[in-house]
């Protein structure tokens, strides 16, 4: 026993945010990820909920044996993006949809740990953030 210290341990939340197209299929979505989690351990993946049960979400979900976060559209405009686009902008009230999705869903005092890096065929973002629960 360490004496003055907590012994407390909290789960550390590695959250994948993605972006995609309803072009983007499953090899977007994993090239996004190669691109941007290569050494993270993930604990979940995040997306809009209007994009959360898209067959190529699921199916990385599946295969990474990882849950899918739906962030609600009013907590995707809640964080500070590291990326700005400005078509995302106008069209989701944010700078980047797989950086809010990951900060969003990692919690209170999340902190980018990748931004968002593009799939090969530009129709899949992918941003990794941390945060305790």
């Amino acid at each position: 026993k360490l004496s003055g210290l907590s012994m407390e341990c909290r789960k550390m939340q590695v959250i994948a945010g993605f972006g995609f197209r309803g072009s983007a299929g499953l090899d977007s979505l994993r090239d996004a990820l190669h691109r941007t989690a290569q050494s993270h351990r993930l604990t979940a993946l995040a997306t809009p909920a209007d994009k959360a049960e898209a067959a190529c979400l699921r199916a990385l979900a599946n295969d990474l044996n990882l849950p899918v976060i739906a962030v609600t559209a009013e907590n995707l405009n809640q964080p500070k993006t590291a990326s700005h686009s400005p078509r995302v902008q106008q069209l989701r009230n944010t700078g980047s949809v797989a950086e809010a999705a990951a900060l969003s869903a990692a919690g209170t005092g999340a902190r980018l740990i990748s931004t968002r890096q593009v799939s090969h065929d530009r129709t899949a973002t992918c941003a990794v953030a941390e945060g305790g629960t």
